[in-house]
Formats: C-alpha cells, sequence, structure tokens
C-alpha cells in the first residue's frame, strides 16, 4: 500500500510540473491517505489539521499534531514529518510557514475541502496570494483506479456482501432496526478481519464496520438517510440499508443499497422497487468507455418516466478513497467514462409517507462495459423469518 502511494505521488509531482505548478497544500483526509498513505481516527473536527507538502523537485513533508506523529511516522512512507503543538511557538501555522518558505505568487489548495481554519489563515498571512484549487489536477488522477485499487475494492464488496447477508437474515417480525445495525456491523468486521494481519501497515487498518446504519422501514421507507432506530419491524414493511457510509476497506468506499419486505409483500410496493431495480440495470447496461456521464443518468430517467415515476436523485456518484467523486452520472455532467472509473450506481423512488424503491451498487468500468464490485441479489427480496 505505502509504495503504491510513493508511486502515486511521484505520478502527481510529473503532472504538476507539466502544469508549471511548484508546490501544492493537500488537506483532505483522503487525499492524504491517498498520496501518504496515513489518516485520521477520530472523524471529529477538533481544530487540529493534518497536512501533506508537496513541492516538484523536493521530497513531500507531512504537518501532524504532535499527538498522532508517533502512528503517523509508522503509517506512511513520508520521511520528513514534522510536527506541531497546540501551546507554545511550535504551531501549525508557524511549522506550515517554515515549510513553505519564502512568499510564492500562488499557492494550490484543495479548496473544496480545506478547514476554514487552515483557508482563514491563508487569506489573512497570504493575503494576495492567489489560491489555485489542486483538485483539478488530483481528480482525474483519483478518477482512474489501478489494478491495486480495484483490488482493494473488490475485499471492500465481499465485506460489503456479507453485511447485507446479515441484514437479510436479521429480519423477522418483531425484530427491531437496531438488532440489524449491531448484525451487519458484527457480520463486516469478521469479514474484514479475513483480509488483515498484525504487522506492518497492516496493524493500523481497523476491521471494525463504524458509523450510525442507514436504516428506515414501513411508512418511514421515503425518508433517506434516516438511521436505524428501536421501531419493531411488522408483516407488509419494506426495510431498507444503505451501506454508502460503512462499506469500505483501507480506505476505500463503496455505495451498496438494498430494500427488503418483511413476511410478503404489497402490490404498490412491489411496483416501486421493481421500477427502481430496472432504472438501475438500465443504467448499468449503458455504462462502457466513451460514454457520457450525463447519458447514463439519462436512460435511468427514462425508465422512471415510462413508469409513471419521478426522482429528484442522481442516477450515480464516483467513488474511490472519497464518498463522493467526481464524475457523476447527472444531468449536467458532461464527463467520458474510461475504464479503471469506479460508481456507485443507484436506483431510487421516493412516495412521501408512503413507500419507496432502493437499490444501490458499485461497479468498475471495464474495456467493453462494467463490473460488479457489490453482489446481492437484484430482485424481490422477502424476509427470511
Amino acid at each position: 500500500m505505502l509504495e503504491q502511494a510513493r508511486i502515486r505521488t511521484i505520478e502527481l509531482q510529473a503532472r504538476m510540473r507539466e502544469a508549471g505548478i511548484h508546490k501544492a497544500i493537500f488537506t483532505a483526509e483522503s487525499s492524504i491517505a491517498y498520496l501518504a498513505g496515513f489518516w485520521g481516527y477520530l472523524g471529529i473536527e477538533f481544530g487540529r489539521p493534518s497536512m501533506l507538502i508537496i513541492d516538484v523537485d523536493e521530497l513531500p513533508v507531512v504537518i501532524t499534531p504532535r499527538l498522532e506523529y508517533e502512528m503517523v511516522g509508522n503509517m506512511t512512507w513520508v520521511e520528513d514529518v514534522r510536527y506541531w503543538e497546540d501551546i507554545g511557538p511550535r504551531s501549525w501555522a508557524a511549522v506550515l510557514t517554515q515549510v513553505l518558505g519564502k512568499l510564492p505568487d500562488e499557492i494550490w489548495i484543495e479548496k473544496q475541502s480545506i478547514p476554514a481554519l487552515v483557508r482563514n489563515f491563508f487569506d489573512e498571512a497570504y493575503r494576495g496570494v492567489f489560491l489555485r484549487d489542486i483538485a483539478t489536477v488530483l481528480g482525474p488522477m483519483r478518477a482512474i483506479k489501478t489494478p491495486f485499487e480495484i483490488s482493494i475494492m473488490q475485499q471492500a464488496g465481499l465485506i460489503a456482501s456479507a453485511m447485507m447477508e446479515a441484514a437479510h437474515n436479521s429480519l423477522y417480525q418483531g425484530a427491531r432496526e437496531f438488532e440489524s445495525a449491531l448484525a451487519v456491523i458484527d457480520a463486516g468486521s469478521r469479514r474484514a478481519a479475513d483480509f488483515l494481519t498484525d504487522s506492518g501497515w497492516d496493524r493500523f487498518v481497523s476491521p471494525l464496520i463504524h458509523n450510525l446504519q442507514i436504516m428506515q422501514s414501513g411508512r418511514d421507507a421515503s425518508m433517506v438517510h434516516r438511521r436505524a432506530s428501536v421501531k419493531r419491524l411488522q408483516k407488509f414493511d419494506p426495510v431498507y440499508f444503505c451501506f454508502c457510509n460503512m462499506a469500505q476497506f483501507k480506505q476505500y468506499k463503496l455505495g451498496f443499497d438494498r430494500m427488503f419486505h418483511i413476511a410478503d409483500i404489497r402490490d404498490e410496493d412491489r411496483a416501486v422497487q421493481l421500477a427502481a431495480i430496472k432504472a438501475q440495470q438500465a443504467a448499468i447496461a449503458t455504462i462502457r468507455p466513451g460514454v457520457i456521464a450525463e447519458d447514463v443518468a439519462a436512460v435511468a430517467n427514462e425508465v422512471y418516466l415510462e413508469l409513471g415515476y419521478d426522482t429528484a436523485y442522481r442516477t450515480g456518484r464516483s467513488i474511490g478513497v472519497d464518498y463522493l467523486e467526481a464524475p457523476e452520472l447527472k444531468a449536467g455532467d458532461k464527463s467520458v467514462l474510461k475504464k479503471g472509473m469506479t460508481f456507485a450506481v443507484d436506483g431510487g423512488i421516493s412516495i412521501d409517507g408512503v413507500t419507496a424503491g432502493r437499490i444501490g451498487d458499485s461497479i468498475v468500468v471495464t474495456e467493453d462495459g462494467c463490473e460488479y464490485l457489490t453482489q446481492y441479489p437484484r430482485e424481490i427480496l422477502l424476509s427470511k423469518g
């Protein structure tokens, strides 16, 4: 993993040189993981930024809080790791200023994700210096996955499939939603552990599946992104599981959704779910190199209209070391699909307060089409209990 991160950094330096960019600062956790091989664990913003500074002619520099200095030094391939302290003259701003050196004409940053704390510092301390967006250079790199990256995402897909199987097995009349979430977490964590060792870089990768389970059932099924509660499941309830903030491995994220029905299914629920499946499958059938991103969404939207439904959802999003990357499968995105791109492709219909149809899978674009990264039946699914 670290060798792959080092190779990516060298490629980025070449792209920066070609674009005339001398130095770039990365603050997004996903970008730092992609290039330097390490990430934080808290998932909480404490005003303690970590930064990766990449110069086209020099070795990269990592700046990190003193509290995480030892762990970061062991996780990354970058040799120059500098720490900063909350108290005293060794603040992150002071360390960053030292690394940047003389006042530059421009600074390349991640404009859409840079912490406000760091952006405010640049606005004040580097007033008059142009702030450019390095995402225009890094983004195209991240969009095309290497065989190594795809292999990790395939492992993430196997983990996600184990999670979905556990979700399915947990459903029965009278079961509580949170009990299904616990089953998902347990199954996913145990499957992830199968791919890990307790030595080398692997020892820093936790198998534990985390984040709140997105789950809604019954009349709440139309409430997208509702969380698992103590609600008890009843016969005919549609039950929706979304793993879009849980299905991940070694920082690579997938999208994966399924709708189940308790014991039996009503006609309206069946119609809505079949429409969602049909739209998703139509979209996936069009995916191949050379296709325009918005055209994939247009195919799905035609299915919805033909069946008498309306949707406000995008059809898909690029996935990788972040939950949302570029391009997206939606109207207005004219990106050309290429081999190695990876997407979460969804079918989704909401009828507020009544029901919903949902399905989602992750795919990788191949030479002549695409392949699934996630596997679970794409049909009407009834509870097993």
